[in-house]
């Protein structure tokens, strides 16, 4: 029996949906008593949880060998964060610790390209950088950091875990609106767009739900893998988007320092609209930091592959104009892109 923390989540329910396929029994832990969206009509056994209830967690792992940890919070402030600190990191904490008194025997750990270290442009980022607590980007970043040292010490003291790292998730099953999806959104509306110049690696969601049971199968105890696709720019994931719908589409591309000047007052406009900010500056530093990450160390020891993100955008612009009812095949092969 596998346990899935975060199983409404767009990675979340997506690997519900692929260890289903594969014949494995699931159980997802969920905070809300009512059957999920993202689970509905899914052959998966919901238990009620939460991360930060140690008890609820060891309830939750009773027969369970195989623990997939995906619940966070995702936090785009640059500043610190408990709430996203609790979550993150004391969650993880209490996962470790509610394994080590039922009995599962291994865990597989969402963290984060996000929490590890970036060297400067130009070089490639692989598994040989550390997780980074200091040059963090935003409280995201630093709750998955901290997090994923918390693994790597548990490890040390005996668990068996595997630490995945996945960069920019988007495809089909968006159900609770990613960050990445809110952006496709925005695009696929007709009208003039305003762009800046800024580039990022895109995953198929479905590639990275695999790449968490090749993990899990094939993963070395306490080794981390990163999961990565194709990088993209800004313009070009605009022109994938607008390939895929119809209507009349113009960008207006904006110079750095007026885009992080708006980002700047977006917090403000959104406490007073009541919605979420359209960018902010940590959005605005993740895609003009170093971007190119490499999934050769997972291709190599667990057999990942990625498609390319060209076809990751025009599925996800395909499954928001057919709506959340809408079913996407996760095929058995998927084509291998460029490491």
């Amino acid at each position: 029996m596998n346990l899935v923390t975060g199983a409404t989540g767009h990675i979340g329910n997506v690997l519900v949906r692929e260890l289903l396929a594969g014949g494995q029994g699931v159980r997802a832990l969920v905070r809300s008593g009512k059957m999920p969206p993202a689970l509905a009509g899914l052959d998966a056994e919901i238990v009620p949880g939460d991360v930060l209830d140690e008890d609820s967690l060891e309830r939750a792992m009773r027969g369970v060998s195989l623990v997939y940890h995906l619940a966070a919070r995702i936090s785009l402030a640059t500043w610190p964060d408990r709430e996203t600190e609790r979550v993150n990191l004391e969650g993880t904490n209490n996962v470790i610790s509610a394994m080590r008194r039922s009995g599962a025997t291994r865990l597989v750990y969402a963290s984060s390209v996000y929490a590890l270290r970036k060297p400067a442009n130009g070089f490639r980022i692989d598994e040989t950088q550390p997780f980074d607590v200091l040059h963090c980007l935003g409280a995201y970043d630093r709750s998955k950091a901290r997090a994923s040292l918390a693994v790597q010490s548990a490890v040390a003291d005996g668990l068996d875990a595997v630490i995945v790292c996945p960069t920019a998730v988007t495809g089909p099953y968006d159900f609770q609106n990613s960050e990445a999806g809110r952006a496709i959104r925005l695009y696929m509306q007709p009208g003039l767009k305003f762009t800046v110049k800024g580039a990022y690696d895109f995953i198929d969601v479905r590639d990275a739900a695999d790449g968490f049971i090749l993990a899990a199968e094939n993963g070395r105890r306490g080794e981390t893998y990163i999961l990565s696709g194709d990088r993209l720019t800004v313009r070009e994931v605009v022109h994938l988007v607008w390939q895929a719908t119809q209507g009349w589409h113009a960008n207006l591309e904006v110079p750095l320092w007026l885009a992080y000047w708006v980002a700047g007052l977006m917090p403000f406009y959104a406490n007073l609209t009541n919605t979420q900010p359209i960018f902010t500056r940590y959005s605005l530093d993740a895609i003009c930091s170093n971007s190119h990450f490499s999934h050769a160390k997972a291709t190599r020891e667990l057999g990942f592959q990625a498609r390319p993100a060209s076809q990751v955008i025009t599925d996800a612009v395909r499954w928001f104009q057919q709506g959340p009812a809408a079913e996407v095949p996760i095929p058995a092969t998927m084509p291998k892109t460029a490491i």
